[in-house]
């Protein structure tokens, strides 16, 4: 049962579209209207400018981080399995007709959240790929590209580090 509530805890939260509510709040705009129509923080961005893709950045991470640390309290495991809803319900948001981001930075609020418990594993799960995804960012300006990168890296610098097969599997 706790299962069941934690999965749909995480959906719920997962499915509230940043990048649309400050589209809509401070710039009375719709992002999917413009540019790649997609509710993420890099399609805010060149629709309304970076300082919006920081905040949305920030906003969608937080959805994964805040998530995790508070269910992580009532049962790490069952937390574990259960976070990918958060990602899921950014993916697939029930508030804006299940058509939302790619979840990139709320998968990594989730893995902040997860690696927080080791500064070794932060460094090396988290900071490390946040650092090549600037710095493919930059030199590519292939967002898209520095996202899957960065993401790959961090899945596999975990399997090296990390001693709990659970956190590995997510």
């Amino acid at each position: 049962m706790k299962a069941i509530i934690f999965s749909v805890l995480n959906y719920i939260v997962g499915s509230i579209p940043w990048a649309l509510v400050v589209g809509k709040v401070f710039y009375n705009t719709d992002v999917r209207k413009y540019g790649s129509g997609n509710l993420g923080a890099t399609n805010a961005g060149r629709v309304l400018g970076k300082k919006v893709a920081y905040i949305v950045t920030v906003l969608d991470a937080l959805k994964g981080f805040v998530m995790f640390m508070i269910l992580s309290r009532f049962d790490y495991i069952i937390a574990c399995y259960t976070i990918i809803f958060v990602a899921i319900g950014h993916c697939y948001p029930l508030f804006a007709n299940f058509k939302g981001g790619k979840a990139v930075a709320t998968s990594f609020g989730i893995i902040l959240a997860i690696s927080v418990a080791s500064l070794k594993s932060f460094i090396i799960i988290f900071l490390a790929p946040v650092a090549i995804w600037f710095l493919i960012s930059k030199v590519t300006e292939y967002v898209s590209l520095a996202s899957l990168l960065a993401t790959f890296l961090s899945v596999v610098f975990s399997a090296f580090i990390c001693d709990n097969y659970v956190t590995i599997s997510l």
